[in-house]
């Protein structure tokens, strides 16, 4: 069954179903981007070319930081998801104070709180504390995402799975967790961008992702203008690139629905 999409502005520069435009706004950003790059290395190797050269561990940086947050953050997500609809009031009032207290505290403030204010009690390494920190702010999120899909499931599944002697916990693990994955994952892939995004806060912490490498650069080249204009064109490239391949997922979704 078609259904209406609220438009997500991870997403609003992904080439449409059907759309096949040689200029369309996505193609002109994405090859734009790196026709621009490559424009830079060959006009100006020095110092374009040394700047990319010193990106590419800045870079795995990022995406290990993005994954083990995602990861960490779907976990605390599912959890904080199922605590919204728990029938337990205790449990239920725990996830909705977690979502609204979480979703009202700006992410950079999570960080510092994280490894700074928590630092006097106990030391947790940098990269630790920005995945936590992550982690706990997107799970909050995704926690919506997964209350919102779980209850988009017809309440009638659950209904027939408890007629045929069904425990709630099991039908609930059989059978409404599966179909609100294929309900809530392009959202969730949208979460993952926006969160590779907000990976550059991490830089503060002296985590050496591709911004804290971009600035490392700066810092002893003073060429700060050709080194964030690097920085800039490679997460639109990465950004636009995980953008695509979460549009093709939910185009695929969308086949497999029908």
């Amino acid at each position: 069954m078609a259904r209406d999409r609220i438009p997500i502005s991870d997403a609003t520069l992904i080439p449409r179903k059907g759309e096949r435009e040689i200029f369309s706004a996505w193609k002109i950003s994405f090859f734009g981007a790196i026709g621009i790059l490559i424009f830079l290395v060959i006009y100006s190797p020095d110092p374009y070319k040394n700047i990319i050269l010193f990106l590419p561990d800045g870079i795995l940086k990022t995406f290990q930081v993005t994954v083990l947050s995602i990861l960490l953050a779907l976990v605390i997500g599912l959890m904080a998801g199922l605590g919204r609809i728990s029938r337990v009031r205790f449990i239920n009032r725990i996830a909705t104070v977690y979502i609204e207290v979480i979703r009202g505290i700006p992410l950079l403030v999570q960080i510092f709180y994280i490894y700074y204010a928590l630092g006097r009690i106990v030391k947790i390494p940098d990269i630790t504390s920005a995945v936590i920190a992550m982690a706990v702010c997107y799970g909050a999120y995704l926690g919506e995402i997964i209350r919102a899909g779980i209850q988009a499931v017809p309440k009638g599944q659950m209904e027939a799975a408890l007629a045929l002697g069904l425990s709630r916990s099991r039908a609930m693990r059989h059978i409404i967790l599966p179909q609100t994955l294929r309900i809530v994952l392009p959202p969730i892939g949208n979460e993952f961008i926006a969160l590779l995004k907000d990976s550059s806060l991490v830089s503060i912490l002296a985590v050496s992702d591709l911004l804290r490498r971009g600035r490392e650069y700066a810092a002893h080249t003073f060429e700060y203008f050709e080194t964030y204009t690097v920085v800039a064109l490679v997460y639109l490239i990465l950004t636009l690139f995980f953008s695509w391949l979460v549009g093709l997922m939910e185009a695929r979704l969308s086949r497999d629905v029908r």
